[in-house]
């Protein structure tokens, strides 16, 4: 059974509390206030749920199709009819230029939009998810040329791209990267082998745009010697160009999601941005699929919680530990009496709301950051975006499955079978604690780049927007419960980034047995912060949802945050206990 709808009063109220007004201002988003903004989620919400999920479970199990002589994919059942419908929603083209055929949304109502095809069509969604990725990084780089001649079908989704970074030797160290780049006339041609391609080769469109990294002749070693390139699958002239699927991986999920060993032999490519430039080019589009990534933590736990709450209003299962709650005309409770269960799905919807939240938050930061007309505004949230990027990616991911295991588990066996999805959910969602980079290397660009730049610019911001908010509280005694858990929290947070950033400088060992400990210490607290503001622009208002959102938030600061104060010790506690071990010894 597959039960999803769309959380649209949520989504609103997200939208209100984390400041969409001040996005609506913005030059260029004047014609997306509220009222068309929700009927945006509204009428994508309804495409999702109709369309998108009768082929969510099909697809996984059916799989792609990989035809080893001809070197192509088939993809699953339905796949292609629902590709061009998704082209007619105009889903893909919109948060991109007008110039080049996109709607020109917001960001921060993008993340909203973005959310949905991921519950409801992980793999599927996939694919368009990559070429807006690819979009913004043409976007950036490329020249008139190549946007001119590229982007209006990718922008429309006639065409489809893909990212091509990892080789067989190389997947975090982009330095040892081996594809070549011999410069022709007017254009180059690319060899080598890239690998874990997704949707490299398929056939919902009839083109593929890839952006492939690969080096000059005269390229310095490392990294600073990368260049980027776009390779298209049948040039502009018609031709096919020589890069061809040479396999694909076998997974634990997104079955209907082609993962492809991909070859090239003389492709012809074209050069974006400029040479030995191309990680900043690609940074651009690795940044966006992180983005999209930690959004993926969200849509599936969402799914899965809904799914787990109606299957708790319906299961019947022993009786109350409360005689006053005891149904009496029933010879059991429903499970959504008992407190343990709700425990479980209370943990999935406050990390889901929270997560949800603060993705609006970014996202408004990103906007602001491309849109305003004061510089010191842009510059101010574009730290803010760096600095919570890799939370985002990290931490979401992380706990996203989390909640997916606490919604299978609130359904005891059922939750084991494909009966009620949660184990297709599960598997879809692990992944994404690994590509784009994987937790841990997410970690490490928090505590080692973005606290590091200009002795923690990025962290004395963030910490600013929490001072802010705490002063703006001061005379709000309602808000007593929520901000002091909040002070306690960054307090602690400041207090542990100071003696980390200490021990890194003397051993940089201290950073990599911590860093993933200390990025779930500032995952949590800033939920924290979020949950403060949305606690803030709760008690303005006197409906029913808005007081659901407190007794969220309060769930949140008792159940939730506490989980940090586990974390300090074991950043304290360094490397000494880890790194005692010899190699020999395991």
């Amino acid at each position: 059974m597959q039960i999803y709808k769309a959380p649209l009063n949520e989504m609103r109220f997200v939208l209100e509390a984390m400041g969409y007004d001040e996005v609506q201002k913005l030059e260029g988003y004047e014609d997306f206030d509220m009222d068309v903004a929700m009927s945006i989620l509204e009428e994508q919400g309804k495409f999702c749920a109709n369309e998108m999920l009768p082929l969510n479970q099909t697809g996984d199990q059916e799989g792609i199709h990989y035809d080893p002589q001809e070197q192509t994919i088939t993809m699953p059942k339905g796949f292609i009819e629902l590709y061009n419908k998704y082209k007619e929603a105009g889903i893909s083209g919109l948060v991109h230029p007008p110039q080049y055929g996109g709607s020109g949304a917001p960001s921060m109502l993008g993340v909203m939009v973005a959310e949905m095809p991921t519950a409801t069509n992980k793999s599927f969604s996939m694919c368009p998810g990559l070429t807006n990725g690819l979009i913004d990084a043409m976007l950036h780089h490329a020249n008139d040329e190549l946007k001119d001649a590229y982007l209006p079908k990718l922008v429309s989704g006639e065409w489809a791209g893909t990212m091509c970074l990892t080789e067989p030797h190389c997947g975090t160290d982009l330095g040892l990267l081996k594809t070549k780049a011999e410069p022709q006339d007017d254009h180059y041609l690319i060899t080598g082998t890239k690998i874990w391609i997704t949707f490299g080769e398929h056939d919902l469109t009839d083109n593929i745009i890839h952006l492939v990294l690969a080096r000059l002749p005269d390229a310095p070693e490392g990294i600073k010697g990368i260049s980027l390139f776009l390779v298209p699958k049948v040039t502009l002239d018609g031709e096919r160009n020589p890069i061809y699927c040479g396999g694909v991986e076998h997974k634990m999920g997104i079955h209907a999601s082609p993962t492809c060993v991909m070859n090239l032999e003389n492709a012809k490519g074209w050069l974006v941005g400029e040479p030995h430039k191309g990680m900043r080019a690609m940074f651009v589009m690795m940044n966006h699929a992180r983005l999209n990534v930690g959004i993926e933590g969200i849509s599936l736990a969402e799914i899965s919680y809904q799914t787990a709450v109606q299957f708790a209003k319906d299961r019947r299962q022993s009786r109350s530990l409360d005689p006053e709650k005891r149904d009496p005309n029933a010879p059991a409770d429903t499970i959504l009496v008992h407190p343990d269960v709700r425990r479980m799905l209370l943990n999935a919807r406050a990390g889901v709301e929270g997560m949800r939240a603060l993705a609006s938050y970014v996202g408004k930061h990103l906007d602001i950051s491309k849109k305003s007309t004061d510089e010191e505004a842009r510059a101010y949230s574009s730290d803010i975006v760096a600095l919570l990027t890799p939370i985002i990616k990290s931490f979401f991911t992380e706990k996203g499955c989390r909640y997916i295991d606490d919604a299978m588990q609130s359904l005891g066996g059922s939750g084991y079978t494909t009966d009620w999805c949660i184990e297709q959910y599960y598997r879809d969602a692990r992944i994404a604690m690994i590509y784009e980079g994987t937790n841990h290397i997410q970690a490490l660009d928090l505590v080692g780049r973005k606290l590091t730049i200009e002795n923690g610019r990025l962290f004395r911001r963030f910490n600013e927007e929490i001072t802010t908010l705490i002063k703006e509280s001061k005379e709000d005694e309602r808000m007593a419960e929520f901000i002091n858990p909040l002070k306690k929290a960054s307090k602690a947070l400041a207090e542990v980034t100071m003696g980390l950033a200490m021990k890194g400088m003397q051993d940089p060992e201290e950073i990599g047995a911590v860093a993933s400990a200390y990025l779930n210490l500032f995952g949590f607290t800033a939920l924290a912060f979020i949950y403060c503001k949305k606690a803030q622009y709760a008690l303005k208002k006197d409906d029913a949802h808005s007081k659901t959102k407190l007794k969220t938030a309060r769930f949140y600061m008792n159940n939730m945050l506490p989980e940090i104060y586990g974390l300090i010790p074991q950043i304290e506690a360094g490397k000494a206990s880890m790194m005692d071990f010899d190699m020999d010894e395991f």
